[in-house]
């Protein structure tokens, strides 16, 4: 018998190839990028005393319900994009807030039917039912493997000692000032004596610290039921508000099912309805697709850009809203032959004009907030949590240290009637008892067959087109850093105008596009906070960042 010698060569060539598998199982390091460095350096913690990165995301959310009380908090909502790593399964988890029972289509119009604006952002009675401490008891129950009173200990130490006030926290007090002095423990939680406090100093929160050691003792009936529960109805009912009992009893996280699709070998996975995110950049990219986006010139690329952000959040205004409530048409949105249609019915040549819309002035974007996180073992979760604008509805519910949500906002108040953020919504998406209201927030992956990505980002309607944006960023090669750090432009329909960043688009391709018929404005401020994680398969490498709008922080260990 003769036995084959392979040469020396091909023997090395094998182990490498072996080695470059072995080392695709697992990242080499972890890596967790948040809006806030103590929320990054809690979800570091957490993994080094030997929890997941759904422990992680239970100790990020935690703190940054603490530390970031203008984006979100106990009284907020959210939904978490989950990875399991030892059987591939995924998951989003809702807890978005739910409508409370007595809410009705008719909550925020007077007598002649007209919307009065303020009733669904300032006060009480703009606040749904907070999802977040029952999402966050979920994750800890079905998920992790430490126990909640562990995860939430670095929240209860900061709420207790303070954080710093710094210039970011300083332009959103001053922004929700008003609402802020009108309500006396709002006033006692954020502000000094009455005006927005001075850099450095320290906003300390034992309401809140004892309202999260009661949950963390209790679960989730530390917080919807007894003593808790009751201190909170009797709160918000006080202020205007319209909270039961029955309210906070019969809230439920929902687990559902991702929206998935592809895109020039990417694999795309997203947030479902109630969100509309993954629905709208699925829309957007079939759409891409068809018209070989790759290949068009600037101002071709930019048009077609534009014209499919155009289509896809007219598609939301009509379709979308609570899946539990209405029929939402989800395989036919994602379906590359309904983006081919789409296609069609673009001139290349010219802007595609939207109906004339009353003018609404609208959030500049700096509310909600996200993260990403990677751990060792290849579990990831991405989370984008908010409590709707800046310190949410401007009520903290007295010995609580809880500050409502103004998510009921983001209902259609009236057909045709645009939000804070200037979208319109429909029947799908109008008021009703326990129903949860249609969002933008876009929590994603992105796998491609090098690459794993973690992104997300805060920014009201706007949340949807950044996400896409660092998506063809991807497809183009690069990295985090670029996603995050681009100029950014955006389209939602209504108002029909392209709303750019300072820099995201030249002069030269301006005109062009004005030529065509398009109509810009160009914002004051920048917008968004994205938070991105990157796994290099092949090699193992992490790679994170935060995006420079914010005070965030990207750390791998």
């Amino acid at each position: 018998m003769r036995l084959y010698k392979a040469p020396l060569w091909s023997l090395i060539i094998l182990f490498g190839c072996y080695c470059q598998l072995w080392a695709a199982e697992k990242p080499a390091k972890a890596a967790i990028a948040s809006a806030h460095p103590l929320a990054t350096q809690a979800g570091h913690e957490i993994l080094r005393k030997g929890g997941n990165a759904f422990d992680a995301a239970v100790a990020v959310t935690a703190v940054l319900a603490v530390v970031e009380p203008y984006s979100s908090g106990l009284g907020g909502g959210g939904f978490w994009l989950l990875h399991r790593s030892s059987d591939g399964f995924q998951t989003m988890l809702d807890g978005r807030e739910r409508a409370p029972l007595a809410a009705h289509r008719d909550l925020y119009l007077d007598e002649q039917g007209e919307v009065v604006a303020q009733k669904s952002i300032d006060g009480a009675l703009a606040a749904g039912i907070p999802g977040v401490p029952a999402a966050l008891a979920h994750l800890t129950e079905n998920y992790g493997k430490l126990p909640l009173a562990e995860l939430l200990k670095p929240a209860i130490e900061i709420a207790e000692k303070g954080f710093a006030v710094d210039d970011y926290y300083r332009r959103m007090a001053l922004w929700r000032l008003p609402v802020l002095q009108a309500h006396d423990a709002s006033a006692v939680q954020f502000l000094l004596q009455g005006e927005v406090p001075p850099v450095g100093h320290l906003i300390k929160q034992p309401d809140l610290a004892a309202t999260l050691k009661r949950f963390a003792e209790r679960g989730v009936d530390g917080f919807y039921r007894g003593e808790l529960a009751q201190r909170l109805v009797d709160g918000v009912r006080s202020a205007g508000g319209i909270w039961t009992l029955q309210d906070l009893r019969d809230y439920r996280v929902v687990e559902r099912r991702p929206i998935t699709g592809h895109y020039q070998g990417m694999r795309i996975t997203s947030a479902a309805p109630p969100s509309s995110g993954g629905i709208a950049i699925l829309t957007i990219l079939n759409i891409l697709q068809e018209n070989n986006y790759a290949e068009l010139s600037e101002p071709q690329k930019t048009h077609l850009l534009v014209e499919a952000m155009r289509r896809a959040y007219r598609d939301r205004a009509e379709y979308l809203g609570d899946p539990d409530y209405v029929q939402v048409p989800v395989e036919k949105l994602t379906h590359p032959l309904y983006g081919a249609g789409l296609a069609r019915s673009i001139d290349m040549q010219r802007a595609t004009p939207s109906p004339k819309q009353a003018e609404r002035s609208t959030a500049e974007g700096q509310d909600t907030t996200h993260f990403s996180i990677l751990d060792r073992e290849g579990n990831r979760v991405a989370a984008t949590l908010s409590i709707n604008y800046p310190f949410g509805a401007g009520v903290v519910v007295p010995g609580t240290g809880v500050l409502l949500n103004d998510e009921m906002d983001d209902f259609s108040a009236s057909p045709g009637v645009p939000n804070v953020y200037g979208l319109v919504g429909g029947e799908a998406n109008a008021i009703e008892g326990g129903k949860r209201m249609l969002s933008s927030m876009t929590p994603t992956f992105v796998e491609d067959a090098h690459r794993i990505a973690i992104l997300g980002t805060p920014g009201g309607s706007r949340i949807i087109t950044m996400v896409l944006l660092g998506i063809l960023e991807m497809a183009n090669g690069r990295g985090p850093e670029a996603w995050v750090k681009l100029p950014r432009f955006h389209h939602q329909y209504l108002p029909d105008v392209i709303q750019i960043e300072s820099e995201a688009l030249n002069d030269q391709l301006i005109s062009q596009l004005t030529e065509m018929g398009h109509n810009f404005k160009l914002l004051k401020n920048r917008y968004g906070n994205m938070q991105a994680v990157v796994w290099h398969k092949s090699t193992g490498q992490v790679e994170a960042a935060s995006d420079p709008r914010g005070v965030g922080m990207a750390k791998i260990e």
